[in-house]
């Protein structure tokens, strides 16, 4: 689109071809506030929207890690904001509850206690967020996804990479081309997934802003089937 120019993408790594020539692509550190500053300055940034985080499993076993960049680096965040007036969007996840909040479905405002430090980190932002907001007026905007499942089956730091691939492999066998896939239970991410709530209660999302859902469950698998062919799979397979 016309726009594309207006939307900057970053990253600490290098972004394959297609992403690279999609539009203005610049390295960018969370963790390094003369660099953010650089950013917004010389491009005259007023949106920031801030991605940049450890995924859970990843976290767990790097927490410092984890910490610096989920919680420092959105704090540097906040600073750019309130130093530059920039408005800010913040992803907040399902993380964001523990095993003490209802499960089903999990309530807009509950209790809310992770034990993971990507779930802490992310009701640490959702705290912060609200607080600038009343104390600063910062415009700032949080959604709660709940697990984000594409086509793609290679599972990044996350739990829910899982899912694509059990529908990959389900696949791959029926249609006779590889042995049945064995099934390991990983017990660190089923423990975090089967601390998440089962579903969230949406209501005020539906008539706030006319959110609607698209794809059930049955229409989910059926995409990510569709969107696969044999010859596909095994080459990702192999």
């Amino acid at each position: 689109s016309g726009h594309v120019n207006n939307v900057i993408l970053s990253d600490i790594k290098k972004p394959p071809d297609n992403v690279y020539h999609s539009g203005p692509f610049i390295y960018s550190d969370v963790l390094n506030h003369k660099n953010l500053r650089e950013i917004v300055v010389n491009n005259n940034v007023s949106w920031l929207v801030h991605y940049s985080a450890v995924l859970s499993a990843v976290g767990e076993s790097n927490v410092t890690l984890a910490r610096d960049v989920n919680i420092t680096g959105f704090h540097n965040v906040l600073d750019m904001a309130l130093e530059h007036d920039l408005r800010v969007f913040v992803p907040s996840t399902i993380r964001a509850f523990g095993p003490s909040s209802p499960r089903d479905p999990a309530p807009e405002l509950c209790v809310k206690r992770p034990r993971t430090i990507y779930g802490v980190a992310k009701v640490h932002a959702e705290l912060m967020g609200e607080y600038y907001h009343h104390q600063y007026g910062l415009d700032f905007r949080c959604l709660r996804y709940p697990g984000i499942i594409s086509a793609d089956s290679q599972p990044g730091g996350g739990i829910t990479g899982k899912a694509p691939w059990s529908v990959h492999n389900g696949s791959l066998k029926t249609h006779q081309t590889t042995q049945k896939p064995r099934r390991k239970v990983d017990p660190l991410r089923q423990a975090i997934a089967e601390s998440w709530p089962m579903a969230l209660e949406d209501s005020t999302a539906r008539r706030d802003w006319g959110w609607k859902h698209d794809y059930g469950l049955p229409e989910l698998v059926q995409a990510m089937l569709t969107h696969i062919t044999p010859g596909n799979l095994l080459a990702q397979a192999n």
